[in-house]
């Protein structure tokens, strides 16, 4: 088991960390440890997460430990299972199946381990806090820019089904669509993983010979979507509108065929959780509902975010 401290030899350790290693006891140094488990580690949204957890963790004086399911989820239940028996200090979870993962997460409590949600939404249960933003309503947000800038359109999704928070995504912008201007021709599946999405996006393109515009619920979808219309030469006729800048996107919205990207602070996100675990492990409480805001990018506001792909 990894040790417990007190509020009092908390303190004492971020204290010493502040003033370098050599400072501190030598039991001082044992620290807390928190797990992460992550879904991937392919999309650029889910490192920058793990970055910012890591970088608290260290601020904190605190371990953590990134566990990658690879889209798995039931090697997610598997090592929330390994890190209960480890002992952690606190869990945070990036839930594939978030039906599935619930009896991990009430055994986690059950051990006194505090859990918090990061991104998709848990249903009711034992967890501390869900982190993250208002995918139903960043969804709608982007409809309403959408019917605002665009005329009478055919419209595809490349989603990924086994993703409850893309679903959510998928559902809030297709509901917020002007019916009297969008016809949607269908989903396709690109199971959160960009090679997959690529030929999802490629069949839509094809099946569907006056499609003028994609919506990609997420960074992998987005990354297929960007390379089917390009390689295609779609970029004249197909407009894209997603979730989650890269490098990628950015060229895309300069060369204009990419119009609108929900950027989310994934990074925040990841603080944030490690911030919660560690309050929550010394006995403290914290806000159930943790919102992490979102930004519509478009040509007129994207300089702002080259920076974090130079």
């Amino acid at each position: 088991m990894y040790p417990q401290f007190t509020r009092r030899s908390l303190g004492v350790l971020l204290t010493s960390s502040l003033l370098g290693a050599a400072a501190l006891p030598a039991l001082a140094q044992e620290e807390k440890t928190i797990a992460l488990v992550q879904i991937n580690q392919q999309a650029l949204f889910f490192n920058e997460m793990n970055r910012g957890a890591q970088e608290a963790a260290d601020a904190a004086g605190v371990n953590l430990v990134i566990f990658n399911a690879n889209n798995d989820s039931a090697a997610q239940n598997s090592a929330v299972e390994t890190y209960i028996q480890e002992g952690v200090d606190g869990l945070a979870v990036v839930a594939i199946d978030v039906n599935g993962i619930m009896p991990a997460v009430e055994q986690a409590d059950a051990a006194g381990i505090p859990v918090v949600a990061i991104d998709a939404i848990l249903p009711e249960g034992p967890q501390k806090a869900q982190i993250g933003v208002d995918n139903a309503q960043a969804g709608a947000d982007l409809a309403a820019y959408y019917n605002d800038t665009t005329d009478t359109t055919k419209l595809g999704i490349v989603g990924a089904l086994n993703s409850y928070i893309q679903n959510v995504r998928k559902d809030g912008f297709e509901e917020a669509l002007d019916a009297d201007k969008v016809t949607v021709a269908g989903t396709v599946d690109g199971q959160n993983i960009q090679d997959v999405a690529l030929g999802a996006a490629e069949n839509l393109i094809t099946a569907n010979p006056d499609l003028s515009t994609i919506y990609a619920t997420g960074e992998p979808a987005l990354m297929g979507a960007i390379a089917a219309v390009s390689s295609q030469g779609k970029q004249s006729d197909v407009s894209i509108y997603g979730w989650d800048l890269t490098a990628q996107a950015i060229d895309a919205i300069d060369e204009g065929y990419l119009k609108a990207v929900i950027q989310q602070d994934p990074a925040a996100m990841g603080a944030a959780a490690v911030e919660a675990l560690l309050k929550l492990s010394e006995g403290e409480e914290v806000e159930s509902e943790i919102s992490v805001p979102v930004t519509i990018v478009t040509q007129e506001n994207v300089d702002d975010f080259r920076s974090l792909f130079e």
